[in-house]
């Protein structure tokens, strides 16, 4: 399904083919759940279609948080303790961002003319703009190693970027979409929607392997305490578990097509948003079982978690807003006004500020999350 349909899920007067990568997640639903006319996301939008649930990214060095406008092909760079704002460009087409903790970079894929920009994080410059060749995708940073990893999609290659000298290299991955890094072992996993199939690559001796998943995974997210691997499952409403150590996974139920989650690796708890029920699934990732199902917005498409305050934000795509959860005791405490049609978020754990990426021609809201903060101590 690597032409995707973007539309108003069954509404066929909204329907538009695009050749690009993984579009809003209302695409995938259209094969998946056809049960009612709905008006898309990105309706009277700008944007292309193309989104990425890394299109906003907190740099722990620095302070700073990274927003792509893939529309003007530059990176909106925030300092929150300055309130300030700058757009640095880069690359056509922009659509996710990693950030390397021990060198303070940031790296933007720009899914347009296949390259990645490397920015520098006290600078807020590009300093090298990378040719990783056509439609790179997703992006992640091994900061232990020193890597940078990058999936291009329609081709088989897994670029790898050294940190230190910005060189870069391709191995044949066979066609990943999303990438996951366990900086503590080297791992990397890859995932593409299509194939049915998990990639592991070890970073260490580059060597592969496969554990069937099954088809149409998409959301994938590390628990960096227990070496667990969660990935959501649209189409069987699930939520697949990889233990660390083992090779065949397990499987958890979800809402109605789950398609993102987030780890509280603090608590060892799991959420999974569902697209066509409107819920937040917590999972107890001790017990491997579901322990609550929680009401958000109108088609949520992201979550986050802020281990430190466990909290739980969830972007409502077609609400336009933000679900602030209570993770100790999965009690909503606030509906807050996001933007048009958000889809990626970030936090400044310190400032208290909540970064939302949006499909619109405002292409981020920032959202003050600081009182929810003071009142989970």
């Amino acid at each position: 399904m690597k032409y995707l349909i973007k539309s108003g899920l069954c509404n066929k007067s909204w329907r538009q083919k695009v050749l690009v990568p993984q579009l809003a997640f209302a695409s995938i639903a259209l094969w998946l759940v056809c049960a009612q006319p709905l008006r898309s996301q990105v309706e009277g939008s700008a944007i292309s279609g193309l989104i990425n649930p890394a299109a906003v990214a907190f740099n722990p060095t620095t302070g700073k948080v990274y927003t792509v406008d893939t529309n003007v092909g530059a990176i909106y760079v925030t300092d929150d303790r300055a309130n300030s704002t700058i757009r640095v460009k880069v690359g056509a087409g922009p659509v996710a961002i990693a950030v390397d903790s021990r060198n303070g970079n940031a790296y933007v894929a720009n899914a347009g003319d296949g390259t990645v920009s490397v920015i520098d994080g006290k600078a807020d410059a590009v300093t090298a703009t990378l040719p990783v060749g056509s439609h790179p995708y997703s992006i992640a940073a091994d900061s232990t190693a020193g890597k940078i990893y990058v999936s291009r999609t329609y081709s088989d290659q897994l670029t790898i970027i050294d940190a230190s000298t910005n060189s870069f290299t391709g191995v044949k991955a066979g066609s990943p979409d999303l990438i996951a890094v366990n900086a503590k072992t080297s791992t990397v996993y890859l995932l593409g929607y299509e194939g049915g199939d998990l990639t592991v690559f070890e970073g260490t001796d580059r060597s592969f392997r496969k554990t069937s998943v099954g088809m149409h995974a998409w959301g994938m997210a590390l628990n960096e305490e227990t070496g667990a691997l969660y990935i959501a499952k649209p189409g069987d409403a699930e939520v697949a578990v990889l233990n660390a150590g083992m090779t065949k996974p397990t499987m958890i139920p979800a809402g109605r097509i789950p398609c993102s989650v987030a780890v509280n690796s603090r608590t060892n708890t799991i959420y999974a948003v569902n697209y066509a029920d409107n819920s937040l699934t917590v999972i107890d990732g001790a017990k491997g079982l579901t322990v609550a199902a929680i009401p958000v917005g109108n088609r949520p498409q992201a979550v986050l978690v802020d281990p430190q305050h466990d909290l739980v934000f969830v972007a409502n795509t077609l609400g336009n807003s933000v679900t602030v959860i209570d993770g100790s005791n999965n009690r909503v405490l606030s509906t807050m006004n996001a933007g048009k049609a958000p889809f990626a978020l970030a936090i400044n754990p310190v400032s208290g500020k909540l970064h939302v990426a949006n499909e619109d021609k405002t292409s981020f809201t920032i959202l003050d999350v600081s009182e929810f903060q003071a009142k989970s101590h």
